[in-house]
């Protein structure tokens, strides 16, 4: 078992031991996840240039608080 950040503990998992299908499975979800955190990450680092970003009058993101009010969906980045 592996510690992570969160204090929770992961098993470990045995490629060799699963089936094709469910190694196939397994491998699509962990890209989908690696695309995911990318995307935030990109998203993140353009925030970080500006001091605030209004969209249709709303400050969703400033320098002092938290992003509010902005939606990515799959495909958008």
């Amino acid at each position: 078992m592996m510690a992570t950040k969160n204090g929770k503990t992961r098993r470990k998992i045995d490629l060799l031991q699963m089936s094709d299908v469910e190694r196939v499975k397994f491998m699509e979800k962990i890209k989908l996840s690696l695309r995911q955190s990318i995307s935030e990450a990109k998203l993140l680092k353009a925030l970080l240039q500006y001091e605030s970003i209004t969209i249709n009058g709303h400050v969703v993101f400033s320098e002092d608080g938290p992003l509010n009010g902005l939606v990515i969906q799959k495909g958008d980045l």
